[in-house]
């Protein structure tokens, strides 16, 4: 069996960033919390509480002295604000790709445009980038840009972890209904690639894996774009939840893992399929092992 691994598939630099903040923290203050998840990984979420790490969903619990890191995915200032009342040191692991996004939505606002936000309202980093502006709109689907009433001027940012043929069908939707539209294209350089490399990975091979959290945003994307291109992609959370039936018949396996996968996760995956594979048979084919980062 020939397993391929996405040349990006992982933690991208804004993910490692705030992790790496989060273990230094760690090791000064043992008294430290985050507020939500750092990232939306269960597996690293889970390493980190046993290195001392407490997650947090409010700020009621808190006191002062407190250390409280700020997820990647950022927060509004009203919540910044209101831990600097408690007088809790604050460590702020967003990813400086978020901060542009508030920075770019808050010019838009200055000079006038009301400002769209094309994404998942329900996301933590969608929230945050609400938080920032006045009077946000958000819309996540087609059918919500379709819906939107035709304007003299429109500003428009996005979530970094949007799908890029959505970003684009609603931009064109949006310039034949706005006289003066101004857009900003925050859509992260890593999610990009990644969603680039996850659709031309699975047209390449038999069975493609994509492997992060369930609940993270820019995994889910990177699933769907494999699926459309090849029905025998899963989503998947560790190697415990692979199934030997799905590769009946299949000569070549693909990974790509979302930006808030760590490499040990995807480690596993790639040596427990090599463990299964390595001199068995698979419906009645032979099989060999060949594992490499191709792309």
């Amino acid at each position: 069996m020939e397993i391929k691994v996405a040349r990006s598939a992982g933690f991208c630099w804004g993910v490692k960033r705030a992790v790496n903040m989060a273990v230094e923290t760690l090791k000064e203050s043992k008294n430290t919390r985050c507020l939500g998840e750092l990232i939306h990984n269960k597996r690293e979420i889970e390493r980190l509480k046993k290195l001392g790490m407490s997650f947090i969903e409010g700020m009621d619990e808190l006191k002062e002295g407190d250390t409280v890191i700020i997820r990647s995915h950022g927060v509004s200032p009203k919540v910044i604000k209101k831990l600097k009342e408690k007088g809790t040191h604050i460590v702020d692991a967003t990813c400086p790709f978020v901060k542009d996004v508030h920075e770019k939505a808050m010019k838009l606002e200055r000079e006038g445009y009301p400002v769209l936000i094309l994404g998942n309202p329900d996301h933590p980093e969608v929230i945050g980038i609400a938080g920032h502006i006045k009077e946000p709109m958000i819309a996540s689907t087609i059918e919500e840009v379709e819906a939107l009433p035709k304007m003299t001027k429109l500003g428009v940012v996005c979530q970094t972890t949007l799908n890029l043929n959505f970003f684009k069908e609603a931009i064109a939707l949006l310039s034949s209904k706005v006289k003066e539209l101004k857009v900003y294209n925050t859509i992260c350089s890593a999610t990009s690639i990644r969603q680039k490399e996850a659709k031309e990975l699975a047209g390449k091979v038999d069975v493609m894996l994509i492997i992060g959290g369930k609940n993270s945003s820019n995994t889910t994307k990177l699933y769907q774009i494999s699926k459309s291109v090849n029905p025998r992609s899963y989503h998947i959370e560790s190697k415990e939840e692979i199934k030997e039936e799905w590769f009946r018949g299949a000569r070549s396996i693909g990974i790509t893992a979302g930006a808030s996968t760590p490499k040990w996760v995807i480690d596993e995956v790639v040596s427990h399929l090599s463990t299964l594979f390595k001199g068995g048979e698979l419906s009645g084919r032979g099989v060999c092992q060949t594992a490499g980062r191709e792309l």
